[in-house]
């Protein structure tokens, strides 16, 4: 399908996946693995999933700068002024202010495609269709588009888009978002058929999404339009290097979409999954007669079912009498974990920080 110039896309490629630990490391986090063992990384299916909607001179990957080698590694067809390395972890609001500001200094009237890196899609086709109907929608009127997905079960890790009016045909004013409700919170969003999952996927020309920094975030905006000369020079990293760590650490959806009123989402359907946790990789991969996931071809299982099992080419893994469970051998680090409980492998990484140091991290 052919290629729109004026879009450009920026994958979010910075997190460590911290609820993919050990699995996903601080050397090497998730968008860097083949979680799925197809080999490739997240990161390079997504790349190619994007040549679909612009040229890869117009696919940019906003990363910590710890990882930009990485991400020339896996992407060499990237440029170096493609890659931006972060200094710091300042969360997505910076993250996205500071690609739109490098892009405006590229093409200033472009479309911006906002993505994470480590998202399953199952129906590509569709999912680029849907972004080309809305950045139609983008290029009628000032708007901030966020995909939405209808959500299956009351997931407590997800936010939530409450739906409001439909402005045009299949899109859909928001009239609030809700970041990862608890669990009757949740179940009462599901209830209401008011709600869908967001999928962190934004769409808005550059002007816009600027200008509603300028508006609702003039703390970031100011620090990085500052640098808005130095950007695509030679002089870019030092300038972030200086200033990017004194912006305000903030999501995106907090700093601006909770605060603008010219938010929209797209209702969308193209067998999504975030793929934030060891149960969502159980869920979408495929399974043996008992529910099982195994990425091994050594392990012998009795009494095993609806479980994930993970270990190193090469080692033995010989596992008795576990239902619903997620067992991850990655060599220094062994996690058994009741899939039920997953959100809190977070917390337990925190744990092994606390107790051991950085050396299992």
């Amino acid at each position: 399908m052919q290629n729109t110039p004026d879009v450009y896309v920026a994958i979010m490629a910075g997190g460590v996946g911290s609820r993919f630990w050990p699995g996903s490391r601080e050397h090497r986090p998730k968008q860097f693995l083949d979680i799925l063992g197809v080999g490739k990384s997240l990161l390079r299916l997504t790349f190619e999933r994007f040549l679909g909607l612009c040229p890869a001179s117009h696919i940019f990957v906003v990363t910590n700068a710890a990882y930009t080698d990485l991400v020339a590694e896996q992407l060499p067809e990237l440029t170096p002024n493609q890659i931006l390395g972060e200094p710091s972890r300042n969360d997505t609001a910076p993250c996205v202010a500071y690609t739109a500001f490098k892009l405006a200094g590229l093409s200033p009237n472009a479309t911006l495609v906002v993505a994470p890196s480590d998202h399953v899609v199952l129906q590509p086709d569709v999912f680029l269709n849907l972004l080309r109907k809305a950045i139609d929608f983008a290029h009628q009127r000032e708007a901030l588009i966020t995909l939405g997905i209808q959500p299956t079960h009351p997931h407590t890790g997800y936010g939530y888009i409450q739906v409001g009016q439909e402005e045009t045909d299949g899109i859909f004013r928001v009239e609030r978002f809700t970041e990862k409700p608890n669990a009757e919170t949740a179940q009462q969003f599901l209830n209401s058929g008011q709600y869908l999952w967001n999928a962190g996927i934004f769409i808005w020309r550059l002007p816009a999404i600027l200008r509603a920094f300028e508006q609702h975030a003039p703390d970031i905006y100011e620090v990085l339009q500052k640098g808005k000369n130095a950007y695509n020079t030679p002089q870019e990293a030092s300038y972030l290097q200086e200033h990017y760590p004194t912006t305000r650490k903030a999501p995106v959806d907090i700093a601006i979409l909770e605060k603008a009123d010219n938010v929209f989402t797209l209702p969308a359907d193209f067998g999504w999954s975030d793929l934030g946790t060891w149960a969502s990789l159980h869920q979408e991969s495929p399974k043996d007669a008992h529910d099982n996931v195994v990425q091994t071809q050594t392990a012998l299982l009795y009494d095993v079912q609806d479980t994930l099992v993970r270990a190193p080419q090469g080692k033995l893994l010989v596992v008795r009498g576990l239902r619903d469970y997620i067992v991850v051998d990655e060599g220094d680090v062994l996690l058994i974990w009741p899939k039920s409980e997953e959100q809190a492998i977070k917390q337990a990484r925190a744990d092994v920080q606390r107790q051991f140091g950085e050396e299992f991290l």
